[in-house]
């Protein structure tokens, strides 16, 4: 078991920011996303890279902060970095072909 080598209150305040910036990208993705009385064909390869971006940014916040990958040691954390790297990646490059 692996000791977290941070304060406990570092750790609530931690927790709220990543909660507060899920938030905030949760709504910026909603804003970008086009209403449904646009078809599918008018969206931009733009602005699918920003939602996946943002996807990939709130996947990474969501296992770091709420399933405490960040206590992990480092070959989990890198491990799981690079499987949202290759999971992401891979759906906007069947998206975008």
């Amino acid at each position: 078991m692996t000791e977290p080598s941070t304060p406990p209150h570092r750790d609530k305040r931690a927790v709220l920011s990543a909660w507060a910036v899920l938030s905030a990208a949760t709504v910026l993705a909603w804003l970008l996303t086009p209403g449904e009385s646009q078809s599918a064909t008018t969206v931009g390869n733009e602005l699918v890279a920003a939602i996946v971006v943002l996807g990939a940014v709130k996947s990474r916040l969501i296992i770091r902060y709420f399933m405490e990958v960040r206590h992990a040691p480092r070959r989990l954390r890198h491990a799981t970095d690079a499987w949202l790297i290759v999971l992401w990646l891979t759906l906007l490059t069947i998206y975008l072909i």
